[in-house]
């Protein structure tokens, strides 16, 4: 979970009162918050620090100082500032005049990094404890909701040393130079992958792109390359500057509109002037070509009184339902038992009427609610998965196999090229933590290759299984993904055939109580004409056959193998 660190004297000042740790450990409660560390009271309190931990991770707006404590006065009965943030956002309705400030987004970003947008405060100097607050924000903001920068990045700048209009343009990494953050001598674009600290951690992000995104002021100054590094000059923003562009760009056109809008909400409600800024893209965003930024894009959410009692066990009329909404800093209107939500700009978490009705509980406080004794009693049982797979384990075991457990996640080179297969039919992480957990396994064969590929020393034969998860595309689940338990194994020696996988497979099926028939296949993984389906009241089931020799060769296996998989989840549904 997030978590969040604010000083203690910007935090009290701008909840607009002071409270003791116990008190303000209670009213974090209506942020879904805890107190994590309590600041070293020795300190002067502009010196202490509060740690606090967020336990929703759909609430963005809420890891900074400014988002945290606008949600604690306005659920306390404070002043929303929604209406004042109209005079800087822009809509499909209305758009915002942006002066001279506009970014033109070149054509060649589109399969790089396509997507921008920013805005200008302005109205007073930055001091250095809102200066640390918008560092943290920018760090938390871009690293959980932005996925480590892939989808949203944040910049930055001194507004005044920025000749408009701004190129947000590629450029070759070789060619293009500038002197990063934190250093003195300029170095190619190239070179602060290898040599910046910043350019190192976030390298991957750019390190396979022919030309790298840039931001350049008319004056063919650079202001960074993001989302990697700053310029050590415009973008180079310490205590006592008065106007700073920020600016936004990512993958994800939607994740950076509700970021610019977290934090020019933030900078409102701290008294700065929002200034909009018009973002020309050369092609559609989904939100139109031309953006003038801030940009309210989120669309109303409803629910109704009677969706709102059934769920939370009350009895709540729609007027204090808005009520409650209200104090958690929605917008509403009621239509006789319907309820309509227009969400803050800064929010953009309501994907079903449940989310409404858990604002409501919130607004009302979880301590509103009386807790109740269940009046139902339940006895748990296992899943029929489990009892079957339980079975299994036991036959499998007594027909001489050891269990084996592998993790799901694997990379592309084991669960696709080692295997021969097409990737198309392979469920991909959009943001994996390396190569090596870059896919969900689709079979639990490549495990028990990669298990028989680091066993070459022990006494043959080798004969190994495991049931477990794998993953597979469906469109019929509302992910468009699917899970199944599945039971796979694997025999290694020296006359390891055909016959005796089929032998293999009839016994577990005859002490599974199956009548089963075999059909023709033509799986790459195995040996054409060596190979079998296992056929069940019509459906497949599962394969048996004698491994190709090049899925052995790539995964340097210098033996035999025969190997099968039976869906088990498929021999339930077909028996019912």
């Amino acid at each position: 979970m997030p978590k969040i660190e604010v000083n203690e004297s910007l935090f009290f000042k701008m909840l607009g009162e002071t409270h003791g740790y116990d008190k303000l450990e209670e009213i974090l409660t209506s942020a879904k918050a805890e107190l994590d560390e309590k600041p070293d009271t020795s300190l002067p309190e502009k010196e202490r620090i509060i740690k606090i931990e967020l336990n929703d991770t759909n609430r963005p707006d809420l890891w900074s100082t400014a988002g945290l404590t606008r949600l604690l006065r306005i659920h306390a009965g404070g002043e929303s500032n929604t209406k004042s943030y109209q005079s800087f956002l822009s809509s499909k309705e209305k758009t915002q005049n942006s002066a001279e400030r506009i970014v033109k987004v070149s054509p060649e970003l589109k399969d790089i990094r396509p997507f921008a947008a920013g805005f200008v405060i302005s109205g007073k100097p930055i001091d250095e404890l809102m200066l640390a607050d918008i560092i943290q924000t920018q760090e938390k903001l871009c690293r959980n909701f932005g996925r480590k920068r892939k989808t949203v990045s944040m910049g930055v700048y001194r507004s005044k040393l920025i000749k408009w209009p701004i190129d947000y343009t590629a450029v070759d990494p070789d060619k293009q130079e500038f002197t990063p953050l934190d250093m003195e001598n300029p170095l190619s674009c190239r070179k602060i992958l290898k040599e910046h600290p910043k350019g190192i951690e976030y390298a991957s992000l750019l390190e396979d792109k022919k030309l790298f995104p840039i931001l350049k002021d008319a004056n063919g100054e650079v202001l960074s390359m993001p989302p990697v590094i700053n310029s050590a000059r415009i973008g180079a923003v310490q205590a006592g500057d008065a106007d700073l562009f920020v600016e936004f760009t990512g993958t994800d056109m939607t994740s950076i509109l509700l970021s610019a809008n977290i934090v020019a909400c933030d900078f409102a409600d701290c008294g700065y002037t929002i200034l909009p800024v018009k973002i020309e893209h050369p092609y559609e965003t989904g939100y139109g070509k031309t953006v003038t930024t801030p940009f309210y894009f989120q669309g109303n959410a409803e629910t109704t009184v009677e969706a709102v009692n059934k769920l939370l066990g009350s009895s709540f009329t729609a007027e204090e339902i808005a009520e409650a909404l209200k104090r958690m800093d929605s917008e509403t209107e009621i239509s006789g038992n319907k309820i309509t939500l227009k969400p803050s700009p800064y929010r953009n978490d309501f994907l079903h009427e449940v989310d409404i009705i858990e604002d409501v509980m919130m607004g009302k406080t979880v301590n509103f609610f009386t807790p109740e004794t269940p009046n139902e009693f339940t006895i748990g049982r296992l899943l029929p998965t489990t009892m079957l797979s339980r079975k299994i384990k036991g036959l499998m075991i007594g027909m001489g196999y050891q269990e084996m457990i592998f993790n799901y996640l694997g990379s592309k080179k084991d669960y696709i090229e080692r295997m021969c297969i097409d990737e198309s039919s392979v469920i991909e992480i959009s943001n994996p933590m390396s190569e090596n957990y870059q896919f969900v396994r689709p079979s639990i064969l490549p495990s028990l290759l990669n298990a028989e590929m680091g066993s070459a020393n022990a006494v043959y034969p080798h004969k190994i299984f495991e049931t477990g998860k794998i993953a597979f595309f469906d469109e019929a689940h509302s992910t468009g993904t699917g899970t199944a338990q599945s039971l796979g194994f694997l025999t290694a020696e020296q006359n390891a055939n055909f016959n005796t996988a089929a032998s293999e497979a009839a016994n577990l099926l005859y002490y599974l109580g199956i009548e089963y028939k075999v059909c023709e296949t033509d799986d790459p993984r195995f040996i054409s004409g060596r190979q079998a389906g296992l056929l069940y009241k019509g459906e497949q089931i599962g394969i048996f056959g004698e491994i190709h020799p090049q899925v052995l060769e790539n995964w340097d296996i210098n033996i035999p193998c025969f190997a099968g998989e039976l869906n088990i989840e498929k021999i339930l549904e077909t028996q019912n």
